[in-house]
């Protein structure tokens, strides 16, 4: 019985492997940059309350807000900002951008672009981050998804 169970769970293993192993799609690797191990680099963001808060009344920071959704449109739209989104809660870590970009600093000057960080709202945090060459088809998949737009 030992060997009947033994042999199965191997022939079990061999299915799924050659059938993992089949599904690879060269092109779409290629496509989203994507390592031997289906991965690749990104710069994360991490974005904090800023310093000047306070500064601002609450129609100069709705205002603020509608430029900073817009700019992440932007950012989106032009293919380097391949998610982002707040934190629940009011804690000072508000949120994360996952920049499709080479380095730190060409994450920074998209960063900068942001009137969150301009009127000193928000501040980032940025990081070298390694993870699936897959994140990249999240924005065409979130269109088929969304009823409508978050901005």
């Amino acid at each position: 019985m030992k060997k009947l169970l033994l042999t199965l769970s191997l022939l079990l293993s061999v299915i799924i492997l050659s059938h993992a192993q089949s599904t690879y799609d060269e092109g779409l690797a290629k496509k989203l940059g994507a390592d031997e191990r289906g991965m690749k680099k990104y710069v994360m963001a991490f974005l904090l309350r800023g310093d000047r808060v306070s500064e601002y009344t609450p129609e100069q920071r709705s205002e603020i807000q509608a430029g900073h959704m817009a700019n992440i449109g932007k950012m989106a739209e032009m293919g380097k900002l391949v998610l982002a989104g707040p934190f629940f809660g009011n804690d000072d870590l508000r949120g994360i951008y996952i920049f499709d970009v080479q380095s730190i600093e060409e994450a920074k000057a998209l960063t900068e672009t942001d009137p969150a960080i301009q009127a000193g709202v928000l501040k980032m945090d940025l990081k070298e981050w390694y993870g699936s060459a897959a994140l990249m088809m999240v924005n065409e998949i979130h269109g088929k998804i969304a009823k409508g737009s978050i901005q």
